[in-house]
């Protein structure tokens, strides 16, 4: 037999209605919420930052001589392979 708790068991009433000035509130926190102007442009600017960031990244690693090595000795390795 299954048992709940008496709690999950009772009934509440519906709550009473908000006042006219809280739905007005509640309306107007819908509609600003819902303006998505500019979200474009925040998104692009998160989006830059970060391939600036890689990039940087990138700078940095490039100028070690292990990896301008490794990179000298493929690029060495594809030209006489294929010519």
């Amino acid at each position: 037999m299954l048992r709940t708790h008496p709690s999950l068991t009772t009934v509440t009433a519906a709550p009473a209605p908000a006042p006219a000035r809280f739905r007005r509130w509640v309306t107007h926190a819908r509609r600003v919420g819902s303006d998505e102007r500019g979200a474009a442009t925040a998104e692009y600017a998160i989006a830059t930052m970060a391939a600036v960031g890689f990039a940087s990244l990138l700078v940095v690693i490039m100028q070690s001589d292990e990896v301008r090595g490794i990179l000298t000795d493929l690029v060495r390795t594809a030209l006489t392979v294929g010519g």
